[in-house]
């Protein structure tokens, strides 16, 4: 991840990728992020307008709020956390959504940049983070309930199981099998 957000040439994909990636979120679901989506004071950010028509509350990391006051700065949006341009069409000074192209073709760019040669995508993003996050440790559960699925079949699929997870869980099932007691019985030939 830090490979692709040091490659990416522009800091608002910079940040929109740290953001999408950190958050777990999908790319419609960072697009619509506002400023009142953010509560720096209990560091979590509330997504809404989901897929599966449920908001949400996600942690927020650190600097992911630093990189986003950041960002912020930079455009003084009243609202929206990534805008883009005036909408053409509309003389008012009603912007855009940042342009959902650009992002996927940026990312593939970097990607490509990088030397990564599988197919990536922003989503890329949310699949990462749901590896990362089992890899460190956290249940299943609790990632389903971090990227907002209803099924956790949903869930599992996210979360390959990497060669870090599977020696984590032999390390793990090697110290629960050691702590049993167990008092053998003396072999019988029968």
């Amino acid at each position: 991840m830090a490979a692709i957000i040091n490659t990416t040439r522009k800091f608002r994909y910079q940040v929109f990728y740290l953001t999408t990636y950190s958050l777990g979120l999908r790319l419609s679901e960072s697009l619509n992020l506002t400023i009142a989506d953010i509560d720096s004071e209990l560091m979590q950010v509330h997504v809404r307008n989901t897929k599966s028509k449920r908001d949400r509350l996600v942690p927020l990391p650190q600097t992911t709020l630093l990189a986003l006051r950041r960002y912020w700065q930079t455009h003084r949006h009243p609202s929206l956390l990534f805008p883009g341009r005036v909408d053409p069409k509309n003389n008012a000074i009603k912007p855009w959504l940042m342009d959902k192209g650009g992002v996927q073709k940026t990312i593939k760019i970097v990607a490509k940049d990088c030397g990564i040669s599988k197919n990536v995508h922003v989503h890329t993003l949310r699949h990462s983070i749901a590896t990362h996050l089992f890899e460190h440790g956290l249940s299943l559960r609790a990632i389903q309930v971090f990227l907002g699925h209803a099924s956790p079949i949903t869930t599992a699929r996210y979360t390959r199981m990497t060669q870090e997870a599977k020696h984590n869980s032999a390390i793990m099932l090697n110290s629960i099998i050691n702590t049993l007691s167990i008092h053998w019985q003396e072999q019988n030939h029968d």
